[in-house]
């Protein structure tokens, strides 16, 4: 069964408060009449101007911030929340198989109940402490699984830490110094929730501190106070001692093996939502070509300029409603619309519309007349701002899924950088786009030219 609790409502129109409406039609009416009457502004530049003031103004910062589930019944309930959306977006033919094999990942994961596991593992070529000595000075009441392996290769294109190590629940990692590169990139792929240490050899007692202070300038912060050192040597009792805190984690075991399953749980999750996202975006890609459309209708039909901006927001707002419910967002209708109007004034000071009517009268020179209709290039660099404002949606909805209260505050800063990865994206389709706005203009101009006028009495 689809979780309704994590879809938008069925789509509407968005509702704005009366007294803001108001001040922005208010606005929009008065500032069309100042600026064409009195200080002479092109019509144009004033829409463009009314349009970023009524959307700035309509904007209020919300605070909020997506924070990942601390448990396992958390985790377990997230990947149940994805694999409904599934079911919302997957053909039904292929979706049977697909959810099984997915629910069977699942359980695989919360049935593990092998004991806690430690590796200490190093790269190809580096002899590790005698393990029966290793084994014997780590011991303790908690039964655990350890694995001894250099096997880390030197050369790796992806440095993606392995499968079989990202499972266990404790690592310690053998350092042979002086640090080298290799292994610094190998301390970076583990998991910053994987308990781990770094266990280097070093029988000079003299320099040990200044060997120390160098590694640590030299490691991420989170190995700080993480390094065991051996002295290679050691008897039982001396290894114990440096092992001691390893012990202490191993005691932990029913924490240690939930935090293991935490950590598969959000992987797995990670996987879904990536597989998600593609069907998403195949979704978005109908609403957003058909939105684009309805756009530029509203705008090619206005003769005024800030009512062809207001009918624009109506339809984009009804995009977003359509975008909520693919991306199966818990964040309230009004607030969407908030986003998506930060983002379009993003879109409107980054230059997206001037940069798409000045190509499209370069395009113009070709296509003649048809290009020339009244109204057409204003129509066509709407929908070209709408195409741009829901790919920087899409991009934002994927970036923060599973946030209820977004932190608009932080999409200020956020905006630029999503309205230009967006636009940069649609650039390269810009030919298509050009085929389709031609097609769209003929549409127009058939629709015209047979539509009977009135008769005169």
């Amino acid at each position: 069964m689809k979780n309704m609790k994590n879809l938008i409502p069925s789509i509407s129109i968005p509702k704005l408060p009366a007294g803001k409406m108001g001040v922005v039609l208010g606005s929009l009416i008065a500032g069309q009449w100042v600026f064409n009457d009195l200080v002479h502004v092109p019509s144009g530049g004033i829409a463009v101007m009314a349009a970023g003031a009524g959307l700035w103004f309509l904007s209020k910062p919300a605070v909020g911030s997506f924070v990942p589930p601390s448990t396992v019944k958390g985790w377990v309930k997230r990947c149940k929340d994805v694999l409904g959306q599934f079911e919302s977006l997957e053909d039904p033919s292929d979706h049977l198989l697909k959810a099984s094999s997915r629910s069977l990942e699942l359980q695989e994961v919360l049935s593990r109940k092998t004991p806690q596991s430690l590796a200490l593992i190093s790269t190809i070529g580096v002899d590790l402490p005698e393990v029966g000595l290793f084994e014997e000075s780590i011991v303790n009441s908690h039964s655990f699984d350890l694995v001894c392996s250099s096997t880390l290769p030197i050369k790796n294109k992806s440095w993606e830490f392995p499968e079989k190590f990202f499972q266990k629940d404790l690592i310690i990692y053998y350092l042979p110094l002086p640090l080298r590169a290799v292994d610094l990139l190998w301390l970076k792929a583990i998991p910053e929730d994987l308990s781990s240490w770094i266990m280097v050899s070093s029988n000079d007692s003299v320099d040990w501190s200044n060997e120390l202070n160098a590694l640590n300038s030299q490691l991420p912060e989170r190995w700080k106070n993480r390094i065991l050192r051996s002295e290679g040597s050691y008897s039982v009792k001396q290894m114990k001692n440096v092992l001691a805190p390893v012990r202490r984690c191993l005691d932990q075991s029913k924490r240690n093996i939930d935090q293991t399953r935490q950590r598969l749980l959000s992987r797995l999750h990670t996987s879904w939502q990536s597989d998600l996202e593609g069907l998403r975006r195949e979704k978005f890609k109908a609403i957003q070509n058909r939105s684009q459309w309805l756009v530029a209708g509203a705008v090619f039909a206005s003769p005024v300029p800030s009512t062809d901006l207001l009918s624009l927001a109506v339809v984009n707002g009804l995009m977003i409603q359509e975008m909520g419910n693919i991306w199966a967002c818990d964040i309230k209708p009004d607030l969407l619309n908030k986003v998506a109007r930060q983002l379009a004034i993003a879109a409107l000071a980054q230059g997206v519309v001037e940069w798409s009517g000045q190509t499209l009268l370069g395009v113009a020179k070709l296509h003649g007349g048809t290009w020339l209709a009244a109204g057409a290039m204003q129509a066509i660099s709407a929908a070209y701002l709408t195409r741009v404002v829901g790919r920087s949606m899409a991009d934002w909805m994927a970036l923060n899924n599973g946030v209820s209260q977004p932190d608009l505050e932080l999409l200020k800063l956020q905006a630029p950088e999503l309205i230009a990865r967006a636009a940069e994206k649609e650039k390269v389709d810009w030919a298509n786009f050009l085929k389709q706005s031609k097609n769209w203009m003929n549409e127009q101009i058939v629709q015209k030219t047979n539509t009977p006028k009135p008769q005169l009495s």
